[in-house]
């Protein structure tokens, strides 16, 4: 049994890197590298990974490769510590050796990319992204991902490295139904939530197992007067994030867009095939056979329709070409011509169908038709613009209460408005966000 003095005398060597002894360490006793226990069952290489000694587990590899599969007490290989500690080097010549260690846990179960993100250690987490990334979607205890231990102790630069790398992995929730925002409010990280904020990919609205948004759960902590700040500018990211641009609607309407433009190139082609009236089924010296009714009995208003037809089916082949070129959702010019497609091609199915309805219908009841679809597109046009400005002024209005601007500031008739929200407000017409 070798003695206490010679353990804490090779503890010592190895601890500070002196290559001169510990070599003649060595040359006295070859296996002394495997036979000599250190307390927490370490080896050598767990010491000198440890102190960063480099030259050291070289040559500890070089004579027992074996010790880099070897766990202490904690079940942490010599990898874990150079992970938490931030050895690259050691940690690229530990993950040469076993490259399988990258996927052990420790008794925290932690494998070493776990405890590189938690540390901060971004070159080491590169690193081993590049061996492979699968042990970074292994999940801890209460399903946290490392993600989530990123956002947990303040680790942005390493969340941004791991986002770019594991991609869908940023909508991962742990067993509470939580994101990362919402693990971010909670934490109070401020940078992270603008980062997170800023991501495309993650859903900003989503609820935990108690069916609370991140903003909800901002809500129920009051701040500090210290930060009182942070509070006040994590609290209108937040609320900005209920009322989605027209850019963030975008790409979520190409589906729907797919649909509709099937659906309207299916009745433009019919109206083509089927004209109102039906066709000649003679020849006569004012017509031949196959040819519209209506293109002789009403020339000015089969032209009209078949124009309308027309560019109702060209506009739905143009977006349905759109839509199917692969091109990203996100791509505003795509999507925005996508939409302006579908739109147009609506309008001139309907132009079509009012065409259509005022010719096979007897005169008086005809133009009453035609009067009760302008109407009733009006109507509806008018109630959506109404809308559209009633909504945009109600939320100036909610953002102006919450940010203790001056009401009285605007104009008269948007006072009035105010008024009246303040009104329906008051006798609970209006939910109010706490």
């Amino acid at each position: 049994m070798v003695g206490e003095a010679l353990e804490k005398k090779l503890y010592n060597v190895v601890s500070k890197g002196d290559e001169t002894t510990f070599s003649q360490l060595l040359q006295q006793d070859p296996y002394l590298v495997q036979t000599l226990p250190f307390p927490c069952s370490r080896n050598i290489l767990h010491i000198a990974t440890m102190h960063g000694q480099a030259s050291i587990v070289e040559q500890v590899l070089n004579l027992n490769p074996r010790l880099a599969r070897i766990s202490d007490s904690q079940k942490s290989s010599p990898l874990h510590i150079a992970a938490e500690e931030g050895h690259i080097k050691i940690a690229s010549k530990l993950l040469s050796v076993a490259p399988q260690m990258c996927w052990w846990r420790d008794d925290q179960g932690m494998n070493p990319i776990h405890l590189a993100a938690m540390n901060g250690h971004v070159e080491i987490v590169e690193h081993l992204l590049q061996e492979s990334c699968l042990p970074a979607m292994e999940r801890l205890g209460r399903g946290h991902t490392v993600l989530h231990l990123c956002v947990k102790h303040g680790q942005l630069r390493v969340l941004k490295v791991l986002v770019e790398k594991l991609g869908e992995l940023v909508c991962a929730k742990d067993d509470d139904g939580e994101t990362l925002l919402h693990l971010a409010v909670r934490c109070n990280q401020l940078e992270t939530i603008r980062y997170l904020v800023d991501n495309k990919t993650l859903e900003k609205q989503t609820r935990n197992s108690m069916g609370k948004t991140a903003l909800q759960i901002l809500n129920e902590s009051p701040p500090t007067a210290a930060a009182a700040a942070t509070y006040k500018e994590t609290r209108n990211l937040l609320t900005n994030l209920k009322n989605e641009s027209f850019f963030e609607v975008l790409p979520k309407m190409t589906d729907v867009t797919m649909v509709v433009v099937v659906l309207i190139a299916t009745m433009a082609f019919q109206g083509a095939l089927s004209p109102p009236g039906g066709v000649w089924l003679d020849d006569t010296p004012s017509h031949r056979a196959g040819e519209a009714v209506l293109a002789t009995t009403h020339p000015d208003r089969y032209r009209h329709m078949v124009h309308a037809n027309t560019t109702a089916f060209v506009s739905s082949i143009i977006t349905i070409f759109l839509v199917t070129t692969g091109l990203p959702a996100t791509h505003f010019l795509f999507m925005a011509s996508s939409v302006y497609g579908m739109w147009m091609a609506l309008i001139a199915i309907a132009i079509s169908y009012g065409v259509s309805v005022s010719v096979i219908t007897p005169n008086v009841r005809g133009n009453l038709v035609v009067v009760t679809v302008a109407a009733v597109a009006a109507n509806v046009f008018g109630v959506l613009s109404a809308y559209v400005v009633v909504r945009k002024l109600y939320l100036s209005w909610k953002r102006k209460k919450r940010l203790q601007l001056d009401l009285a500031a605007d104009g008269f008739v948007r006072r009035g408005f105010y008024w009246i929200f303040q009104q329906l407000e008051t006798r609970g017409f209006l939910r109010v966000d706490r």
